[in-house]
C-alpha cells in the first residue's frame, strides 16, 4: 500500500507534497514549451458546448502562421499575373461585337483596353509576370498563382465581406477570428491575429476583422502606422504601482460582478484584454522597433526609399515578419493610403493608378518573401496575396476598368504550397473562368488545410445550428499544394 494512502486524513510535509506533485510540474513545464496547446498528434478536444472553444489543429499542419496581403480595390488580373495578347491584337473594338457583356457596376463599358505593361516569363518555372511587379517576379519560383479566383459579389463592400468572412453579408467572423478560434495564439504577450493598418480600412469598415458570433476575445487587433501602434501602449499612470493598483481594483470588480451574473463572455473578454493589454505595454514597443534589424534587412525591405508610400508598408512588411516570428496567426495587411489613388480601384486613370499602387508594395513584398525564406520562416509561414475581385478587360469610360467579380487572380507562398505553379485559366479576354474555378470558399478551405484545420470540422454552434467559416462549401486546392 503507498505510503501516501491516508493523505487525505492528514497534513503533508513540504517533502510529501513535492514528492507527489514532481510529476506534474515536469507536465506544466512541457505544455508551456507548447504554448498551452495538446501536441501535434494527439486527439483533439472535442468542442465544449459551455465555452466553444477549441484547442489544436486536427492534423499536423504545414504552416503555423498566415500573412494576408490584401490589396484592396481589385487588381486587375490581366495587367498582373494573367496575359492576354488578345486584347492588344483587338484593342479599341467593342466588346459587345467579340463576347457578352455582364451588367458592370457603372454602366460605362467602352472599348477593349490592352495592358499598358508588358509581361515576361521569370524563374526556372517561366511564369508571366507584368512588369508592374519587377521585384515580386523575382520570386516567381515561389509563387503559386491561381488565375480562377471568382467571388459572388462586384461591389467593394459586400465582396470584402465575403473574402473576409466567407459571407457577403455584414456581421460574420473574420477569417483571422476562425484561425485563432481553432489555433489559439503562440504568444502570450501580444494578441494571435492583428491587422496593419496601412492607413486604409477597406469598404465594409472595421467589420472586415471582427469576431462576429464567436466570443469577444478572438476579434482583430488593429496596429495604426506610427511610433504608438496602439493607444496607450505607453503607460499614463506614473509609476508602475499606481496601474497596478488600479488593474487590481478592476479585477476585483470583475470578480464581484462575474460572482453575481456568472459566466458572461462579454465580461471574460474584458477582462482577458485588461490582461493582455498590460502584457502588451512590454512587448509591444519592443516589437515595433527595428533597431536591431540590420541596414541590409531595412533595405531588403525598401525602408530606404524617398516615398513615403513604399516606406510605410516596407515597415508594415517588415513588422509582419517579426510577428509571425514571435508566434501571432495572423496578419493582414492594408494597403498605403496614396493621395489622389482610390486603392487598386481604377475606374480611370489605370496606368497612373496601378503604377503608383504597385511601386509602394512590390519591393516590400519580395523583400518580406526573400528575409523569410532566409530564416526559414517560409518553410511555415503561409503568404497570400488578393484582392476582393479583378476587373474587365475592356475600358471603363476610356482609360480605367470596371469590376468583375467573374475573374480574377491571386497568388500563395511558403508553407505547404508548391512553388512555380499555375492553376486555372480564363478565356482569351481574361474576363471569365473557363478552367478549374475557384470560389473564396475553396481559398479558405485551403488555407485552413495548410494551418491543420478541417474546414469542416471547425464549427461553433449558433442560432441554432453549427456555423462554419466555408459555410456548406469549400473544397481543398490540391494542385497547389507540394
Amino acid at each position: 500500500m503507498s505510503k501516501y494512502h491516508n493523505f487525505m486524513q492528514r497534513s503533508l510535509s513540504r517533502r510529501e507534497m513535492l514528492d507527489i506533485c514532481k510529476g506534474g510540474f515536469g507536465s506544466l513545464a512541457f505544455m508551456s514549451l507548447f504554448g498551452g496547446l495538446p501536441l501535434l498528434g494527439c486527439e483533439r478536444p472535442k468542442n465544449n458546448a459551455a465555452s466553444n472553444l477549441y484547442l489544436g489543429p486536427h492534423y499536423l499542419p504545414k504552416a503555423k502562421n498566415v500573412i494576408f496581403l490584401y490589396m484592396d480595390g481589385g487588381v486587375s488580373q490581366v495587367d498582373s499575373f494573367d496575359p492576354k495578347p488578345r486584347l492588344a491584337k483587338e484593342n479599341g473594338e467593342d466588346p459587345r461585337k467579340k463576347f457578352k457583356v455582364d451588367a458592370t457596376q457603372f454602366d460605362n463599358v467602352g472599348k477593349i483596353l490592352k495592358s499598358p505593361w508588358e509581361f515576361t516569363q521569370y524563374g526556372n518555372s517561366g511564369i508571366p509576370i507584368s512588369e508592374l511587379f519587377p521585384h515580386i517576379a523575382t520570386c516567381a519560383d515561389d509563387l503559386a498563382v491561381i488565375r480562377s479566383m471568382t467571388s459572388n459579389f462586384p461591389e467593394h463592400t459586400n465582396a470584402n465581406y465575403f473574402l473576409h468572412t466567407g459571407s457577403g453579408i455584414q456581421g460574420r467572423p473574420s477569417m483571422g477570428s476562425w484561425m485563432t478560434y481553432g489555433l489559439g495564439s503562440e504568444n502570450k504577450n501580444i494578441p494571435g491575429y492583428v491587422v496593419l493598418d496601412g492607413g486604409l480600412v477597406p469598404p465594409g469598415g472595421l467589420d472586415n476583422f471582427k469576431n462576429g458570433f464567436l466570443p469577444a476575445s478572438y476579434q482583430a487587433s488593429i496596429f495604426k502606422s506610427g511610433p504608438e501602434p496602439v493607444a496607450n501602449i505607453v503607460p499614463k499612470e506614473d509609476g508602475a504601482n499606481l496601474q497596478e493598483q488600479k488593474l487590481d481594483f478592476i479585477k476585483q470588480m470583475d470578480q464581484s460582478l462575474i460572482s453575481k451574473m456568472g459566466e458572461e463572455d462579454a465580461v471574460e473578454s474584458a477582462i482577458s484584454n485588461y490582461e493582455l493589454a498590460y502584457k502588451m505595454q512590454t512587448s509591444i514597443p519592443e516589437l515595433t522597433e527595428f533597431k536591431s534589424e540590420s541596414e541590409a534587412t531595412k533595405k531588403l525591405y525598401g525602408l530606404d526609399s524617398d516615398d513615403p508610400h513604399k516606406k510605410g508598408y516596407a515597415s508594415q512588411c517588415l513588422l509582419a515578419r517579426r510577428l509571425v516570428e514571435r508566434g501571432v496567426r495572423f496578419v493582414e495587411l492594408t494597403c498605403p493610403n496614396i493621395s489622389g489613388f482610390d486603392r487598386w480601384d481604377q475606374h480611370s486613370n489605370l496606368k497612373n493608378g496601378h503604377e503608383r499602387n504597385a511601386h509602394a508594395v512590390d519591393q516590400p513584398i519580395a523583400g518580406l518573401l526573400k528575409d523569410l525564406k532566409s530564416r526559414g520562416l517560409l518553410e511555415e509561414t503561409l503568404v497570400v496575396w488578393t484582392g476582393e475581385f479583378g476587373r474587365t478587360p475592356f475600358a471603363q469610360g476610356a482609360n480605367g476598368r470596371d469590376h468583375n467579380p467573374s475573374a480574377f487572380s491571386m497568388w500563395m507562398a511558403g508553407a505547404g504550397i508548391k512553388g512555380g505553379t499555375i492553376f486555372g485559366k480564363t478565356d482569351e479576354y481574361g474576363y471569365r473562368v473557363v478552367e478549374n474555378p475557384v470560389t473564396i470558399h475553396d481559398l479558405h478551405a485551403t488555407i485552413m488545410h495548410l494551418l491543420g484545420i478541417n474546414h469542416e470540422q471547425l464549427t461553433f454552434r449558433f442560432g441554432g445550428r453549427d456555423m462554419r467559416l466555408t459555410d456548406v462549401h469549400g473544397h481543398i486546392i490540391k494542385d497547389v499544394l507540394a
